[in-house]
């Protein structure tokens, strides 16, 4: 009877889904993203291990749906406006990264062994860089508005639609090797008619069927996202039946409801499904991998691995260096690349259906993947600590003047500034236009380009530069300066404990600034901290705001109301 339990389908994803919790619980002390747990689940389930992955129908069934959803979830992203607003950076970074590493990529496979086919397939799953990891890393960091930020997402972008690409000719090239006895087309002309016909109907739904549809369905939220899977099973299920693959049917139905004004509520309500779905995309990975043949493969595993985490990084510090980036912005833009993803997985994989590559070289890139992405993970996690190290080195990477980066150089260098103001959010920007409008003469500064773009706007001068970057701190005019302000609130970014105050302060003392520190501050147990590191007031913009809010509430005369410290004053 417990036999007949455990071979049971229901009782096999019920300790599936218990080992992905408990791995899942192990990863999350380690501070590594789920895809690596997910695909330590599929090792330790597989064949190799507890086998403990029978109902392959069932698996595959979910595996498949779940490649659907995470494609609609690419399609649903692909935002060509950042491309067109980054233009020349986000192109000529992905593509350039991309064609490094396909053709080294290529070579060392052959270096080490690898058939030209398995070479070309490994050197091409090597390009792409996991989005979902690379977003949720910098989003942690709140570096997701930086300019290394958005360039990284330009040229993530750029690897999607390589994506998408390499598995349309992938689809293709499947077409001619079946011949007539292939998919239901039966002929690669037949394939590109439908294809044409798919994209057809695709444009015609967005010009005159999704905005009003999605509207309606938005009126029941959970009516939406039903219809969201609907769409995206629907357009893979074609696209799998006239031959154009599973994958390209459900990001062509993510294009479909791109342009809706819905498409983020979409994507937030989808994402834990897909992530839900793809634990067991790689269950039946793990299932079809015989760990006792990954063996011969550890030193290729080994040297492809140290040539995605090191040159994926420096072709990209070089490209942006060439285009007039500093070598700051391109060393945390190029740690962003340091991995491959989980559409390298399903790129050979899809490789191993059309028997052009063995299984093995599916493992491959498997151990490829868990150390990238295990490795990149803290990478990025501890990119300031990392670009400490490495400034040295990195001078020739940068172009004298910078001409690319935002902070128009040179602008506002002239001393008579009295406060210099650090972070430009609300709080920040309703201290500057407060100050300018008492004639202080206030510099802001902050890493979001569009946060500068919008001081200049409104007739603030200001700055683009990070806090906590040594080099740009030391060339700001402080020397007069009365007041550095930080608005920036700490925001925890896992295994990182940097907290961007105390070392705004550290370094500006270190620049030779001699006026006062003050600091934001929104949980009461920072003050005593912040004072100790050498801050001269702590703004707590809750407790200031409840105070004056009291004091009005209660009528009090103006004499008699809480003080609450002036910055400009002496």
């Amino acid at each position: 009877m417990i036999d007949t339990l455990l071979h049971s389908p229901f009782a096999e994803v019920a300790v599936l889904l218990v080992m992905a919790a408990a791995i899942g619980l192990f990863g999350i002390l380690l501070r590594q993203p789920l895809i690596v747990s997910f695909i330590a689940v599929g090792l330790v389930a597989g064949p190799s291990a507890l086998d403990v992955v029978h109902s392959d129908e069932q698996i595959d069934l979910l595996s498949e749906l779940g490649i659907a959803v995470l494609l609609f979830l690419v399609g649903i992203k692909l935002d060509v406006k950042l491309i067109r607003s980054l233009g020349q950076v986000a192109l000529m970074t992905g593509l350039g990264q991309v064609a490094f590493t396909s053709i080294f990529g290529y070579l060392i496979g052959l270096t080490v062994g690898l058939g030209h086919v398995t070479s070309l397939y490994v050197a091409v799953a090597l390009t792409f860089s996991s989005t979902i990891i690379i977003v949720k890393l910098l989003s942690d960091k709140r570096e997701i508005d930086s300019l290394h930020g958005q360039i990284a997402l330009g040229f993530l972008i750029v690897q999607d639609l390589v994506v998408v690409l390499a598995m349309i000719v992938l689809s293709a090239i499947g077409i001619g090797a079946a011949g007539d006895g292939g998919h239901g087309g039966g002929s690669v002309l037949s394939v590109l008619v439908s294809g044409a016909a798919m994209v057809a109907l695709v444009v015609l739904f967005v010009r005159y069927m999704a905005n009003p549809l999605t509207e309606r369905l938005a009126q029941v939220p959970e009516l939406l996202v039903i219809f969201a899977i609907a769409m995206a099973a629907m357009f893979a299920a074609i696209g799998g039946f006239v031959g154009l693959g599973k994958e390209v049917g459900g990001l062509l139905a993510g294009v479909a409801l791109a342009s809706t004004p819905y498409r983020e509520t979409i994507a937030a309500r989808l994402a834990p499904l897909r992530d839900f779905l793809l634990l067991f995309f790689f269950i039946a990975l793990g299932a079809t991998l015989d760990l006792s043949l990954l063996g011969a493969h550890v030193t290729g595993a080994i040297v492809f691995s140290f040539f995605v985490l090191i040159g994926n990084p420096l072709i990209v510090l070089a490209i942006m260096g060439a285009l007039g980036y500093r070598k700051r912005t391109g060393f945390l833009a190029g740690l962003t690349v340091a991995q491959i993803s989980e559409f390298s997985l399903i790129f050979v994989a899809m490789g191993v259906s059309l028997g052009h590559v063995q299984e093995d070289a599916l493992g491959l890139v498997t151990m490829v993947g868990l150390v990238t992405i295990a490795v990149s993970t803290y990478m990025i996690t501890y990119s300031h600590q990392l670009y400490a190290v490495f400034e040295p080195l990195l001078g020739v990477f940068e172009r004298k003047g910078t001409p690319r980066e935002p902070s128009e150089a040179g602008a506002h260098r002239e001393d008579g500034y009295r406060v210099v103001l650090f972070g430009l959010g609300r709080f920040g920007t309703a201290i500057g236009m407060r100050l300018q409008k008492r004639g202080v003469r206030v510099l802001g500064v902050d890493f979001n380009p569009l946060a500068v773009r919008r001081w200049r706007e409104l007739g603030l001068e200001t700055e683009f530069g990070d806090a906590t970057d040594p080099e740009f701190v030391a060339e700001l005019p402080l020397s007069r300066a009365d007041w550095v302000v930080s608005t920036v609130p700490i925001h925890p970014t896992g295994l990182s404990h940097e907290d961007t105050r105390t070392t705004l302060i550290q370094l500006a003392r270190s620049s030779g600034f001699r006026g006062r520190v003050a600091v934001a501050s929104h949980h009461l147990k920072d003050t005593e901290e912040l004072f100790a590191s050498g801050a001269d007031m702590v703004l707590e913009p809750f407790q200031d705001a409840a105070d004056r809010a009291v004091d009005l509430l209660c009528g009090a005369p103006e004499e008699e109301r809480t003080e609450i410290p002036s910055i400009e004053t002496e």
